[in-house]
């Protein structure tokens, strides 16, 4: 009976090694299973296995210039935002230097992609400046580079590094993002975990194109590569992009999102899973918190400086354009704070171990 598959926290260690054997099949009739049942399942399995703290990550947005023209990103190079930015070090140090006020302990960089010899370096140096002069750990997403490139990074002091796949499709991966192949992308995260950095990745849902079993393979995709850190979100078409007129292949069920995230708990029991600002933009207000409720444990505040965000928009409706970092955070407590969870103290770092 698929019923059996749901976990029973308290054989939480059968069900994990059943997690690892988990083929296609199996994880369709994850899926498939009554919503309310699987739901309440993956919010177990967070408990028993991450605790009910949640971790706070802190992303700064520190440049949107992308040399990559990706069909659905807000962003590509042929983009045509307000204007292109690129934030100096001394207001990335402002930012980081007030984030363990804000009880954030991790800043995630986050940029387009600009791959460069110059732009490595001062990438180099802005994760430098922030562990000298901070207790923060420090997350970078930065797109595709060498082995050689993330290993100066490295360094000089990055902890993780963020680099989604967004589909395990190899075909629709290189339909959607015509300046890389799935394989370039797979190398980037076998090197960065060759190098000994915690790594995160994951996956758009319903991307334009996306099958149940593509779906399937997404979430397999994520327990293969042993994440650290899985952040998922729904696909929303941005209107200056080629998918401007797309809809979500689960436009008619949104609820496919949250069961998206409830089965990647199951599948994933061990990995950080964040509850995504997308979701917030697909449920103003509530998006995220019901990913706190079906599998997720970190929240991911934005302290980009105001006068940035709105410049930094990879899809429409992002919230939290119009607040400050302050602001950010004290919303983001209150959210917590009303589901009876916590914030987390400490960096959060992955309490895996890998076989390098």
């Amino acid at each position: 009976m698929i019923e059996t598959m749901i976990p029973d926290v308290g054989d939480v260690a059968r069900w994990i090694d059943e997690a690892r054997h988990l083929d296609r099949r199996a994880v369709l009739d994850l899926l498939a299973l009554p919503r309310a049942a699987l739901f309440a399942a993956a919010d177990s399995l967070r408990r028993a296995r991450m605790g009910d703290d949640v971790f706070l990550r802190g992303i700064v947005e520190f440049s949107n210039i992308c040399t990559n023209d990706c069909l659905y990103c807000g962003i590509r190079r042929s983009a045509e935002p307000t204007r292109r930015y690129r934030m100096e070090l001394d207001e990335i140090l402002d930012v980081a230097g007030r984030m363990a006020r804000w009880q954030q302990k991790t800043i995630v960089l986050q940029s387009g992609e600009l791959a460069s010899a110059a732009e490595d370096r001062r990438i180099g140096e802005i994760v430098r400046r922030i562990k000298e002069t901070t207790d923060l750990a420090v997350t970078l997403s930065a797109g595709n580079r060498p082995r050689s490139v993330y290993a100066q990074w490295r360094d000089c002091g990055m902890d993780r590094y963020l680099l989604r796949f967004e589909t395990s499709d190899p075909k629709l991966f290189r339909y959607l993002h015509p300046d890389c192949t799935l394989e370039e992308r797979l190398r980037c995260l076998h090197d960065l975990r060759s190098l000994g950095v915690q790594v995160g990745s994951g996956f758009m849902i319903g991307v334009p194109g996306e099958t149940l079993g593509i779906l399937a393979d997404n979430i397999l995709l994520c327990r293969d590569l042993d994440l650290d850190m899985i952040g998922i979100g729904p696909f929303i078409s941005h209107p200056g992009t080629p998918l401007a007129s797309q809809a979500n292949a689960y436009a008619e069920d949104t609820a496919m999102y949250f069961v998206a995230m409830a089965v990647l708990r199951l599948v994933n029991p061990d990995s950080h899973i964040p509850a995504t600002t997308a979701f917030d933009a697909i449920l103003p207000h509530e998006g995220r918190d019901l990913c706190l409720q079906r599998g997720a444990n970190v929240f991911m505040p934005n302290n980009t400086p105001g006068r940035y965000r709105r410049d930094y928009q990879l899809y429409p409706n992002k919230p939290c354009v119009d607040e400050d970092g302050l602001q950010c955070s004290q919303c983001v407590a209150a959210r917590i704070w009303a589901l009876g969870r916590m914030i987390g103290d400490g960096p959060g770092h992955s309490h895996k171990t890998h076989d390098l």
